[in-house]
């Protein structure tokens, strides 16, 4: 027996193929609550996947650094880009 359609709503961004992108887009809440409850619901995620485990690792915290790491360049480019071409002699 073949399982019924899964509504597109309820679909995951990784199961919805690209032409149905933009009306999957449009379903999603962009209201303030909306976007509150996705933040809410990836950090406990991240938490309950990463951090509050039986037998932990490094594996979390050194994505939250990665993160941080990254995040920090990203702000710092522009100074850096306008000493990459300055000569020193």
């Amino acid at each position: 027996m073949a399982q019924p359609p899964v509504l597109l709503k309820d679909m995951k961004l990784m199961d919805v193929k690209l032409g149905q992108l933009g009306s999957w887009l449009a379903m999603r809440d962009f209201t303030p609550g909306g976007i509150l409850g996705a933040i809410r619901r990836g950090h406990s995620r991240y938490y309950n996947k990463y951090i509050n485990v039986r037998k932990g690792g490094l594996g979390g915290l050194s994505m939250v650094l990665a993160g941080y790491v990254i995040l920090s360049y990203m702000w710092s480019y522009s100074h850096i880009k306008h000493d990459r071409r300055r000569k020193y002699h």
